[in-house]
């Protein structure tokens, strides 16, 4: 393929460099052309930011004869550094609160459930050690990532006591006496200080970088190359941070996106301009130059579960009982929380059906209002969802799991829509993307300005939904329908950004032309006398103010005096040009 001259730039480049690089910039094919243009004699080392996106680059190094090249993931690099020269065993999926309460045998208090709410902290605690770059639990303040303030309030009261008890779960993972995570074996690579034997070492996704692996890679001997999007960074929970911003290697841009045209890189802009309501921020350029369509996939994307298996409930219940769903991560995926309780457990609960409890954490609540004060107290986000899912849909849950279950498929080619979180899309890209509406607005962050003398702005988290909404703008390859409040009132129309207001409709007319597109035939063409009856200009006009406007299918159809199939078959030769 042809470069750019931003992508000679940087493999003409010397010494350590960041590549900061907007969605769809090709990162991965300069990473290649960069590896390709050094000494074949040279030894380099990828790092990768999760097994899928190793095992792809992998197979494009073997394939271009780049055997000098090792890819590889933080965890990956750490794992066989460390679990064989200790002897460790590996607990897979780390430990549950309750795990934690037992093994450091945390005595109750006057306190309802205080072991737990202690134990689930420790938890948190070892994790962000685990992911900081000190070598010591007294060199952080666990504090500090503790927003919501009746679980500030707990940990501050007993903080001596979740930092001592942090200690000494560390120190058991450490000695061998328990199974060993995940993130410590990683943090221990970190802390035997490593000499890494390569040329050059290739950083991706640095602005999601763990620090204990930026500590790793800054200090080794090789040139070093980070390439990301500040802009991008939506990690944060998870202890990551910005690399791109916290190194001062030499910069370099990557601005052409060869995902979306123009009027998406427009758009995308926009959104980042709103950190300027805040403070200023350096946002790069973006041109838009893609121009083909790499799938035919359809996305709802959300920002919260919540939202997402509303939009799929409400999908499923709405008169398409045949369609094809596909989940991002599977479906069930969605309906545990981080710590394992199901959202069955916690309905359970809700109807106090105590006998049929399964996760031992909710098992031990006594009410529905005893849960949501823990999992306030532990700033359990993901139960708290679990919980809002629960109070809003009841005794219905059930049959729309069941529904939704029904109507899944195990490959999304086979899926009339996808179901996404914007977290689990990342890195994924859809010929036609829906965004549902509770992401951030621009209203509601002038709100937050407003009131900032009362409630202080937390400027990151802020930044971060910002990011999130970037994120998941730039999934779309073709046609983005998004809900009015999301754009600018100056934001000029266009045939690739079409405005959402009744997601029940717009989403209708897709999964009808997914199904027409497998079911018209010959037959159906000559039956259908309005099917081949030529368009005007003014024909296709009045058809897109229709769409624009919320009209159904139904209702265009009558309007224009054409069938479905006419209309859904004209749509589809006007999104293509």
């Amino acid at each position: 393929m042809k470069l750019t001259s931003e992508q000679y730039d940087i493999i003409n480049s010397t010494g350590d460099i960041k590549i900061n690089a907007v969605a769809g910039s090709g990162k991965t094919t300069t990473i290649i052309e960069y590896s390709k243009s050094r000494p074949k004699k040279s030894k380099i080392l990828y790092l990768a930011f999760n097994r899928s996106v190793k095992k792809e680059a992998e197979e494009k190094f073997l394939k271009l004869g780049l055997d000098n090249v090792k890819v590889e993931t933080a965890h990956s690099l750490a794992y066989k550094n460390v679990m064989f020269n200790f002897n460790y065993s590996l607990k897979n999926q780390g430990y549950k609160t309750y795990e934690v309460a037992d093994i450091l045998k945390i005595k109750k208090k006057r306190e309802k459930h205080f072991e737990l709410l202690a134990a689930n902290h420790i938890n948190k605690f070892v994790n962000y050690f685990c992911n900081s770059d000190v070598r010591k639990v007294q060199q952080l303040n666990y504090l500090e990532i503790v927003s919501d303030p009746i679980a500030k309030d707990f940990v501050n009261k007993h903080y001596d006591l979740i930092e001592n008890y942090t200690r000494i779960f560390l120190k058991k993972m450490d000695s061998g006496e328990i199974e060993i995570t995940h993130d410590f074996y990683l943090k221990k690579f970190q802390l035997l200080n490593p000499i890494l034997n390569y040329d050059y070492i290739l950083f991706d996704e640095g602005q999601d970088a763990s620090t204990s692996m930026l500590d790793v890679f800054l200090n080794q001997k090789a040139t070093k190359v980070i390439v990301g999007d500040s802009h991008q960074q939506i990690y944060s929970w998870r202890y990551a941070i910005n690399s791109l911003e916290k190194v001062d290697f030499k910069s370099f841009p990557l601005t052409s996106s060869f995902r979306f045209n123009q009027d998406i890189a427009n758009l995308s802009m926009e959104i980042l301009k709103l950190k300027n309501l805040l403070n200023n921020q350096i946002i790069l350029p973006i041109r838009g130059v893609g121009k083909k369509v790499s799938n035919n996939f359809n996305a709802t994307l959300a920002r919260t579960n919540l939202g997402l298996l509303s939009k799929a409930f409400d999908l499923i219940t709405n008169e398409n009982k045949n369609i094809s769903l596909y989940f991002e991560g599977k479906f069930n995926s969605y309906l545990y929380a981080d710590d394992g309780a199901s959202i069955f457990d916690v309905l359970n609960l809700y109807n106090q059906n105590y006998d049929s409890i399964k996760d031992n954490i909710i098992r031990s609540m006594n009410n529905f209002t005893e849960l949501e004060e823990y999992a306030n107290k532990t700033e359990d986000t993901q139960l708290l969802m679990l919980i809002e899912i629960v109070k809003k849909y009841g005794d219905e849950l059930p049959k729309l799991v069941r529904l939704i279950k029904d109507n899944s498929v195990d490959d999304k080619k086979d899926a009339d829509m996808i179901f996404s979180t914007v977290h689990r899309a990342k890195g994924m890209e859809y010929k036609n993307v829906y965004l549902h509406n509770d992401f951030i607005t621009e209203r509601k962050i002038k709100k937050l300005i407003n009131n900032q003398n009362e409630k202080p702005i937390d400027f990151p988290k802020i930044f971060e939904e910002i990011n999130i909404l970037y994120v998941a703008i730039t999934r779309v390859i073709k046609n983005l329908f998004i809900p009015q409040i999301y754009l600018p009132s100056y934001f000029p129309k266009t045939s690739s950004i079409k405005i959402l207001t009744s997601y029940k409709d717009d989403f209708s007319l897709v999964s009808e032309t997914n199904k027409d597109k497998k079911s018209i035939s010959i037959k159906d063409k000559k039956s259908n006398s309005n099917f081949d009856k030529k368009w005007s200009k003014n024909d296709e006009i009045k058809l897109i103010s229709y769409l624009n406007s919320n009209k159904s299918l139904n209702e265009i159809s009558k309007l224009l005096g054409r069938t479905k199939a006419a209309i859904i078959n004209r749509l589809n030769k006007l999104f293509e040009k």
